[in-house]
Formats: C-alpha cells, structure tokens, sequence
C-alpha cells in the first residue's frame, strides 16, 4: 500500500470543512462488523497494489432516478465511487472536480456513481442539477446496503470518501475526505485504465 503525503495545511483545511459533516443515522450498523482502524475523514489519500486489493465488491441499489444499479453494470472498466450528502460542505467543494473528470472519461475507460448516505431523490437530483453531475447517485440512506458491501474500505462517519475500483472491481485507491488535488485522483483513473488484467 502507497499512502500519499498530505500536507498539514490540507489536513486543518479538510478537518474545519468537515466538522459540519456529522456521522449519518446508519452507522451503528458498522459497529457489528467492528472497526477497521480509521474512522476520521483526514484527507489521507492510499492506493494498493494489485496483490493487495482483496475481494471484488458487489452491491446494489436504487438511484435517485428510480433506476436499479448494480456493480456487474460496471464490468471490466474503472469506476470512482463517491460517498456523499447534499449538506456536507466538502462534498459541495469537490462536486465540480468530480463532474469534470467524469465528463472527461466518459466513454473512455471509466464511471462515476455515488453513494447518496443522507437524502432523499428530491435533494439529490437537486444537488446533481447544482452543480452538473450527469452520473448516477445511489440512495444509501433507507437501507446502508451500499456502505456495507463497502465496509472496511469506506469509513461509515467519514464523509465524503471516494474509492477506486479497478477493472475487476477491486477497491484499488481510497480518499477519505476532500479531494482537493483532482490531479492525484485524474492519475489514479488513468493508470488503472492502462493496468493490465
């Protein structure tokens, strides 16, 4: 595992931007499955190699537009999955980034999804007409399926956190926190397209 350095500019910034993001309704879920050792949103960036990526994840779930979404949809391509709520000022800092990467490898090898872990369809699509997000959000409130077929690589009270899935659907980067270096994840996405199976 390759931890990225973050300053400690970026991590004061990120821990005042997130202290309006209190941990969603769901996460005593969590507690049942035990703790994986990171439960703070501290901007720490880690990718891993592809010996140490674990099992392919496989979830499901309902958008915000009614349709089902479920991980078999995003075979053999790299997808970005972005854990977030309308309220969360981080999640606001970073929407624009994250439209503009998905914009730029549509069709190209990658996709974007969120995890919605608060709204309801209203707010969400709100938020996605906001600030031009064209991909498809998951509404993980009711239910929390989505963040525990994640469970041991998103922290439930961390939020926003952003994983990276190879193209067998391997968690191969996490984000906990604001992405505020777009560049990292843009290289990211890029070498896991060019990674050979």
């Amino acid at each position: 595992m390759r931890i990225v350095p973050v300053s400690i500019a970026t991590v004061l910034a990120a821990t005042l931007l997130l202290s309006g993001c209190a941990a969603d309704p769901l996460s005593e879920q969590y507690a049942e499955i035990g703790d994986p050792g990171y439960a703070s949103a501290d901007g720490t960036i880690s990718e891993f190699a592809p010996g140490d990526r674990g099992e392919i994840v496989v979830f499901d779930g309902t958008t915000d537009e009614g349709n089902t979404v479920s991980s078999s949809d995003y075979a053999d391509e790299v997808l970005v999955v972005n854990f977030w709520y309308a309220a969360c000022a981080p999640c606001r800092v970073e929407a624009p980034d994250l439209a503009a990467l998905s914009t730029k490898y549509q069709d190209a090898g990658a996709s974007f999804l969120g995890v919605n872990v608060y709204d309801q369809a209203e707010t969400s699509l709100a938020f996605a007409r906001n600030f031009d997000i064209e991909y498809p959000s998951i509404l993980d409130a009711n239910s929390g399926a989505v963040r525990l077929a994640f469970a041991g690589h998103a922290p439930p009270s961390a939020v926003p956190t952003t994983l990276v899935l190879d193209k067998q659907g391997r968690v191969a980067a996490r984000f906990i926190g604001l992405i505020d270096e777009p560049s990292i994840l843009d290289t990211i996405i890029s070498d896991l397209i060019a990674e050979e199976p």
